[in-house]
């Protein structure tokens, strides 16, 4: 059941459209996330949801009643800011009680739901220190606690990890999505990290100039992103301009400048002649110092030119002896090996017929 609807919501500033005509809605209990770069309209959409903006145009209904006349301290809805806004004279526990307090709750009730978060973000232990005396993690937990402490319908979270180092990232990642199972609130998180949104998410809007380009789970945005955009927006990735040379319902056939021919995954409606993109991740492809042709369909020759280590991984690019530059991904599992080939090496590139995926936009 939706908990949050955005109906053809629309914000501008003069001639720039920050939102245009956003429609999607959100389920009760869903870590929903809204992911796009920097100046995409993801942060102004969470704004207008929390009151501190209006739309232009559209309707924003928490629970089926439009919050068009309900001011920001009205809505059962709470936002937690990248920079914690914490009190900085204020304890741990102050700072937590402080909606409470301001909601004149009895004395009592704050004591037991202050608590409660407390534990809820493992700082019971913490409760008489001040912010200037946490850690960054434990001030975001903080910042979460006093978040949780009212039971709002909706938790807003604004790049709530942006401010931290990247292994407490990580950490804080795995704790969101413990605290967002057990407390049971909806979640909109707002991020323009990839790989964050891929992680925390049950479903992801991806924004681009004020539009949603694609709403899906993450797994089908990183396998079947729906245009070059968010393609090449999530993750890492090969797009070739190509040419439908042959549709079916097994394969198509596509002309690849630079590669020739090209065997694809069919598309439902594809048809010859149509242009398009061959969308092709690292890790489909297969990099070997041998050919590979009796496995795969596609598979050519060519040049080392570059590679980033990675760690578990290496992503290598390669030259092929057309001048086409794709980047594969070998994992770095081999015992006491840091990498495989050398800049320079010759190579073979080599993947599957039922792999990538022809773009049309």
């Amino acid at each position: 059941m939706a908990i949050l609807e955005i109906r053809n919501v629309s914000r501008r500033y003069a001639d720039l459209s920050a939102v245009d005509e956003v429609s999607f809605s959100v389920e009760a209990g869903e870590f929903f996330t809204l992911l796009g770069p920097s100046g995409c309209g993801k942060t102004t959409l969470l704004r207008m949801i929390a009151g501190f903006e209006a739309p232009d145009a559209g309707q924003i209904l928490l629970d089926g009643v439009d919050l068009a006349d309900t001011p920001p301290e009205k809505r059962p809805v709470h936002t937690v800011f990248q920079s914690y806004a914490l009190f900085p004279h204020m304890t741990v526990w102050d700072n937590i009680a402080f909606p409470l307090k301001m909601a004149k709750k009895p004395q009592e009730e704050i004591r037991r739901r202050a608590q409660e978060a407390l534990e809820q973000v493992h700082l019971a232990d913490k409760s008489s220190h001040f912010p200037h005396e946490l850690s960054g993690g434990q001030k975001q937990r903080v910042a979460l606690a006093r978040g949780l402490v009212n039971q709002p319908r909706l938790l807003l979270l604004d790049e709530p990890l942006g401010a931290l180092d990247a292994k407490l990232r990580e950490e804080m990642r795995g704790e969101l999505i413990d605290l967002q199972r057990e407390v049971g609130v909806t979640f909109v998180f707002v991020t323009h990290s990839q790989q964050e949104a891929l992680a925390l998410s049950h479903r992801i809007a991806v924004m681009n100039r004020g539009r949603v380009e694609q709403l899906d789970e993450p797994s089908r945005l990183y396998g079947y992103p729906a245009n070059r955009f968010v393609a090449d927006f999530i993750g890492d990735i090969n797009l070739m301009e190509a040419e439908v040379t042959e549709a079916s319902h097994s394969h198509l056939k596509l002309r690849v400048p630079g590669l020739g021919e090209v065997m694809a995954p069919p598309l439902p409606d594809a048809k010859a002649g149509e242009k398009g993109a061959l969308a092709l991740r690292p890790e489909q492809a297969r990099i070997s110092a041998h050919a590979q042709t009796a496995e795969l369909k596609n598979h050519f020759h060519g040049t080392v030119r570059g590679f980033l280590y990675l760690g578990d991984v290496t992503v290598y690019t390669v030259e092929l002896d057309n001048g086409v530059s794709m980047d594969a991904l070998l994992a770095n599992s081999a015992p006491g090996r840091a990498k495989f080939f050398d800049i320079g090496d010759d190579v073979f590139i080599a993947w599957r017929h039922d792999a990538g995926l022809f773009l049309r936009e």
